[in-house]
């Protein structure tokens, strides 16, 4: 394999998922699910040149690239852009289903499969635990084209980013307990533990000393590298150190975006940020979907049907069990997961390149590794195809959507652009960049749009009353919040008394709806 054949087997995957997203825009077909098809016809295609070019490819599917090119840049991409507001909102059913349901789902489909296949218990619970985390990016993109309500999709995003970490740390210590010839409950719990809190101190220190960075940076270029570095090295330092780099990842993307980006990034840097991380993301998965393709035989599949189908089968009683169980312990804590979403995340839980690369991470030696490979397989590819084909129809059916973009979140949007392009000719002036003569012609043309949008936004808000009254509730939830805040900082400052603190956030607790407001119960619209 030589330079110039490793850049040309680039070059035609890159073209070929330029291809494929083409094609995918006008037949409304999940992204992720014409890649793998479109891999499996290229494998399937006997002319000399695809032959040729599939036959020299480089090797991409193994745990180095894998594990340490292709895994570091998409969690990292998925953890920047999510917001810790929405996190903390929905923390209680992502955090079940990220952890009990990672181990429900795995031990599940481990005892499935060692009771249907007869895999020894040891093997079929690394099995479990490398299908266990979830992949979503064609179930997102699907909600964000459906106008699917941001809750749902933050549950979904929130699990598939935790359990990522959840399944990876859980994988190491079953191969690294079957390397050993056993491991003990306590044990496991305990380095369990371990693994989890040392990755997530070291992404939060990273992400945290990357922010502090680039606050005193204004280079987007720059700033841009130092994430690319923040994304490879929380991983590798993690991994040296012997704690999740798989988690370490993840805390670095989430206090980098909520904290470097937000706190000491220029809007020009942000834009470029979010872009850069989108196009590699994009160009990533590409591949990795590609290459699934091209790596499933068709032949292999039919030949070792029983299985893969038999796998394919556990995987999926071991998600039902696992969503159906713990949702009701969810809404018992927390805001209502309704019984139509449920369905959607049991159907929305598609297996992808983690799966790939832990199971292409197993050491050459490891016991049954050829059949834990296969299994893998087909169950990626039954997922990806399978699954997320029925994402559109099943939403369609349960009629799950929420309100669709309209007058009013255009208006509101157009405001608060307004507003941030006030802010950013503040500190032009502050930082004498700007004449005060030329300030004070855009800050005028901007106050006539800034008129012109509240103007819009007030209007639309009276005729959209529903809108209205639900912003009302969640914006009094969150001021109840800071006044609980404030009453228990008094007391942590010695400022009055347990009992008083306690009467006062009762009383705070007791403040009646207002007429009309809804409870937000969740019907799922």
């Amino acid at each position: 394999m030589t330079t110039f054949s490793t850049v040309e087997f680039l070059l035609w995957l890159l073209l070929a998922a330029s291809v494929v997203a083409v094609i995918t825009a006008r037949l409304r077909i999940p992204y992720t699910v014409a890649l793998v098809l479109g891999g499996l016809a290229l494998g399937s295609i006997h002319l000399p040149l695809i032959a040729q070019l599939i036959q020299n490819r480089p090797d991409w599917l193994t745990p180095d690239v894998a594990l340490v090119v292709f895994l570091p840049p998409l969690l990292f991409e998925g953890s920047l852009k999510i917001q810790l507001r929405h996190l903390r909102e929905n923390l209680v059913p992502i955090l079940l289903l990220a952890t009990l349901g990672v181990f429900v789902a795995a031990f599940i489909t481990a005892f499935a499969v060692h009771w249907a296949i007869g895999l020894p218990i040891a093997a079929a619970l690394v099995f479990g635990a490398i299908v266990a985390p979830t992949d979503p990016i064609s179930v997102l993109a699907i909600f964000r084209s459906m106008a699917v309500t941001k809750r749902l999709e933050v549950i979904v995003e929130g699990e598939s980013l935790f359990n990522d970490g959840t399944a990876a740390v859980l994988f190491g210590i079953l191969v690294g307990g079957t390397a050993k010839g056993g491991l003990s409950v306590l044990t496991g719990v305990q380095e369990f533990l371990l693994v989890v809190l040392g990755g997530i101190a070291l992404g939060l220190v990273f992400g945290f000393v990357i922010s502090k960075i680039t606050e005193r940076i204004d280079d987007p270029q720059i700033e841009i590298t130092l994430t690319t570095i923040a994304a490879y090295g929380s991983y590798l330092v993690g991994q040296s150190l012997h704690v999740s780099g798989v988690i370490a990842v993840v805390a670095t993307g989430l206090m980098i975006g909520n904290f470097g980006a937000r706190v000491g990034m220029s809007p020009r840097t942000r834009v470029s940020l979010w872009s850069f991380w989108e196009y590699a993301a994009f160009v990533i998965n590409s591949i990795v979907f590609l290459l699934i393709g091209l790596q499933v035989r068709i032949g292999d599949l039919v030949q070792a049907w029983r299985p893969a189908l038999l796998a394919v089968g556990a995987v999926l009683l071991g998600r039902v069990l696992s969503v159906y169980a713990l949702a009701p312990v969810s809404n018992a804590i927390s805001e209502k997961i309704p019984l139509r979403w449920q369905h959607v995340l049991v159907a929305g839980g598609l297996r992808g390149s983690l799966s790939l690369a832990l199971a292409l991470g197993l050491p050459t030696n490891f016991p049954y590794r050829s059949q834990i490979l296969a299994m893998t397989f087909g169950v990626v590819a039954f997922t990806i195809v399978v699954e997320g084909m029925s994402i559109r129809p099943l939403l369609r059916w349960l009629g799950i959507s929420s309100l669709k973009e309209d007058e009013y979140d255009r208006a509101r949007v157009r405001r608060a652009a307004v507003l941030s392009a006030q802010a950013q000719l503040d500190d032009l002036l502050r930082e004498n960049r700007i004449s005060t003569p030329a300030f004070e012609l855009l800050r005028r043309e901007l106050e006539q749009r800034l008129d012109a949008a509240q103007r819009e936004v007030e209007e639309a808000s009276h005729r959209n009353e529903d809108r209205l009254r639900e912003e009302i509730r969640q914006a009094r939830s969150r001021l109840k919040a800071a006044e609980k805040s404030s009453i228990e900082q008094a007391l942590h400052d010695g400022l009055i008394l347990q009992k008083t603190a306690s009467a006062m956030i009762e009383e705070v607790d007791r403040e009646p709806h207002k007429p009309g407001e809804s409870d937000g119960g969740g019907s799922g619209r």
